[in-house]
């Protein structure tokens, strides 16, 4: 047992465990913190007629003290990472390598299909709150105006908890796996505050309505990128087995040339094309995971 003295209340015992976890992921402390809370307060509803003190006592031995849990949270999350991690491939010294290497990245192949997809997610996401907000707000003036706001807002939460795993699995950056905690004794009209005073609230709205801008620009530069790739390594393949294509087509001038030197050129710059594309899907991918990270997650230090 941990020499610390031990918090007199849930509240400090979260503060304890948040203090402890200070330098971790913010992902990885929203998910700790709910567990922790989920945990004492089911306790503290089944051991009625005790003070959050006598419980928090109690359950210290099973559960752990603050500095204990954030322990086993650190290893966990090294031994949940070890397991879950894809292959990585080799590192590669030089800059060749290092170029023609991010095929071998699995995230890589993640980031390019997360991209490709926003535009959709995009679209829906900005379509459900731009109709959400516009109804709930219009129909305030009439009782089912305010269940109906506060049903948007909660499903903001809940499609920026699904977003979040999303850019979890295919852009390899740690998100939340569990949702911010609501204490349910709570009064309705407390918890209604809080829904509209916490800040990630409104930050998953921004997040959803940015994403069909980002993602028509994603889905814009990643299709003409692979479209060009494509075509310059089938033409010279279809012509190698019995195509139609005999030249260049540039600036409205059909330019015939030597197809023995043409060809060669055209497959060698498709090819690069192709890879400079993984590199630009892997950097966009990367961008946009830190980008979900600082409006989805909750900041350690609330």
């Amino acid at each position: 047992m941990n020499s610390t003295v031990l918090p007199t209340t849930i509240p400090q015992y979260l503060d304890q465990l948040r203090l402890a976890l200070k330098d971790a992921d913010p992902a990885m402390i929203q998910d700790a913190l709910y567990d922790a809370e989920e945990y004492l307060r089911s306790e503290l509803a089944e051991q009625s007629g005790r003070s959050e003190a006598e419980v928090i006592a109690s359950v210290a031995g099973s559960y752990g003290a603050p500095e204990e849990v954030a322990d086993i949270y650190r290893q966990t999350e090294v031994t949940v990472n070890r397991a879950l991690r894809p292959p990585m491939p080799a590192k590669r010294k030089s800059w060749l390598g290092r170029f023609f290497g991010v095929a071998a990245d699995p995230h890589t192949y993640g980031a390019l299909f997360y991209l490709m997809l926003s535009l959709a997610t995009g679209i829906f996401y900005f379509t459900w709150v731009v109709t959400g907000m516009s109804l709930s707000v219009s129909l305030l003036i009439l009782i089912i105006g305010i269940p109906l706001l506060l049903l948007f807002l909660a499903s903001v939460r809940l499609m920026s908890l699904v977003e979040g795993r999303i850019v979890e699995v295919l852009l390899g950056e740690r998100m939340p796996r569990r949702p911010l905690y609501t204490q349910r004794d709570k009064p309705w009209l407390t918890r209604i505050k809080e829904m509209f005073t916490d800040g990630r609230t409104w930050t998953a709205m921004l997040y959803m309505l940015l994403m069909m801008p980002l993602g028509t620009f994603y889905f814009s530069v990643l299709l003409t990128l692979l479209t060009t790739s494509i075509v310059l390594i089938g033409a010279p393949v279809m012509e190698l087995f019995g195509g139609q294509f005999s030249g260049v087509w540039l600036d409205g001038v059909d330019i015939y040339a030597e197809w023995a030197w043409v060809a060669p050129l055209m497959l060698l710059a498709g090819v690069l094309l192709l890879f400079v594309t993984l590199h630009v899907a892997r950097g966009l991918g990367k961008l946009h995971a830190q980008l979900a990270k600082h409006l989805l997650v909750r900041s350690a230090l609330v």
